[in-house]
């Protein structure tokens, strides 16, 4: 009997790099995305779609949604997964590394980081590891909300922000975490980071009493007031956490 080609963790991670960076129900082999990874890491298009639906599996939040995802997990899948749910800082910057090795191809010319403004020296890797980063975290949230304002469902994506929901400088740990990530429009995402609106542990939208004061003008009641108490449209995966919420309105939010 032929011995059995199993995945490698370096295989492993790469997938789970793509699980983040593709809408759960836009998922495929013909998707260009998968064809491309399944090139890189020498898989067929068909494996790595469904190794992305067995990290479907470990999703809580799919789960509760009757997505399953598939049942034939292996113990590396959940390995991978419960590794990189607790350290999300890693996976970006370790999966974009590995697909540069795969590729033998510079980590900033597979992740398309611009260098032009970069200087030689010692900060030069620390600024291209950043950018890597800051990349992998706006298309993952971006992919999680099918690329829509989770407030106004704007869909053009050169006007929405992967909008940290603990500010970037005050979590280190939780920089990279999706779970502190909302997609959002340019104006909402400044309104977001300046406390004038916030989301509630309930998922809803709040609006800052100083806007809801100037509900004559007419732009304000447009762009804010109307969205008072409304649901916001929810990620099919990596649901915004509570305690994430929970700090932005106590310690942001323009009460």
């Amino acid at each position: 009997m032929a011995k059995q080609n199993l995945w490698t963790k370096e295989q492993t991670i790469v997938a789970l790099n793509l699980y983040c960076k593709i809408p759960f129900n836009r998922v495929s082999s013909n998707h260009p995305d998968i064809i491309r990874i399944a090139n890189i890491i020498g898989r067929t298009p068909n494996s790595v779609k469904m190794k992305i639906g067995n990290f479907g599996s470990f999703d809580p939040e799919l789960k509760k949604r009757g997505i399953v995802g598939l049942g034939n997990t292996s113990k590396m899948d959940e390995t991978v997964w419960n590794e990189f749910n607790s350290d999300w800082n890693n996976l970006a910057y370790e999966s974009e590394l590995l697909i540069s090795k795969f590729t033998n191809q510079p980590i900033e010319k597979v992740s398309e980081i611009n260098l032009e403004d970069i200087p030689l020296g010692k900060e030069r890797e620390a600024i291209i590891k950043q950018r890597v980063n800051q990349k992998f975290f706006r298309s993952t949230i971006l992919s999680s909300y099918n690329l829509k304002c989770c407030i106004t469902g704007l869909s053009i994506s050169d006007f929405l922000v992967a909008s940290h929901i603990v500010p970037w400088a005050k979590d280190e740990k939780n920089r990279l975490n999706p779970h502190n990530g909302l997609c959002l429009n340019s104006i909402h995402d400044k309104a977001f980071d300046r406390g004038f609106i916030t989301i509630t542990t309930d998922f809803k939208i709040k609006i800052s009493s100083q806007l809801l004061d100037l509900k004559k003008d007419d732009a304000v009641r447009d762009l804010f007031l109307k969205y008072q108490n409304q649901p916001i449209i929810l990620p099919d995966k990596f649901l915004p956490s509570k305690e994430f919420l929970d700090y932005h309105a106590k310690t942001i939010f323009k009460w």
